[in-house]
């Protein structure tokens, strides 16, 4: 069973036709791979935590898969021990969606809702997708830390959160102060291609979520 999303009324429609390309990658996956969730994936988490996550996109065997981000996938195994380590977590991951796992303090939010090929949005699809993050960082009351997981999910949360470009240069553990005095800081995506090739690794992951945890309160 997938849980509900914590923001039900800022999720896209499960046949969402905004982006052409990936909705004929849904339509190929759905007839392939009927039992997957091969849709929109939702948002997962505390929508009244202090730290929100942008992500990129569902990976194919993981998101799209089971229909809750970071689930059942290479990345989900870092992302999810990571926020264990830093008490964000209630209950056991086991890699699906119905494992029974809660976030607490922390909630997940895609700036692209549908798998792309290649995990690779164009730049049209993150603007036509960034509505639907937006409506969900704007539903969180409480959260004023922001992690942004890799390039496209950076742009994406600068814009959202109302800063420039070219202010805000994207780097592993860099941080971004916005207008309105929320942080956002930058990492690498926990990919299973970062983590292979050393470009991520699990100290690094968590220096990203131990400066959050410093930071909180202060902002």
């Amino acid at each position: 069973m997938i849980p509900p999303s914590p923001l039900p009324d800022t999720e896209p429609p499960r046949d969402c036709p905004r982006c052409p390309r990936l909705v004929a990658l849904r339509q190929e996956l759905r007839a392939e791979y009927p039992d997957w969730w091969n849709a929109p994936v939702p948002a997962f988490g505390d929508p009244d935590g202090w730290l929100g996550i942008i992500g990129l996109a569902p990976g194919k065997h993981g998101a799209n898969r089971t229909g809750r981000p970071f689930t059942g996938d290479f990345a989900g195994d870092l992302m999810f021990a990571t926020l264990a380590k830093f008490g964000c977590t209630q209950g056991q991951y086991e890699s699906r969606a119905d494992d029974g796992l809660q976030l607490s303090g922390a909630i997940i939010v895609n700036s692209v809702k549908c798998l792309p090929p290649e995990n690779k949005p164009t730049p049209e699809e993150a603007r036509t997708c960034r509505p639907f993050a937006e409506a969900q960082v704007d539903a969180l009351p409480n959260a004023r830390i922001f992690i942004a997981l890799g390039q496209i999910a950076h742009q994406s949360a600068v814009k959202i959160l109302g800063g420039k470009l070219p202010k805000c240069r994207f780097a592993h553990l860099a941080e971004h102060r916005m207008p309105d005095g929320r942080v956002l800081i930058d990492s690498y995506h926990c990919s299973r291609y970062n983590q292979n090739t050393g470009r991520l690794t699990a100290e690094m992951f968590e220096a990203v979520f131990e400066r959050a945890l410093e930071l909180r309160g202060t902002v």
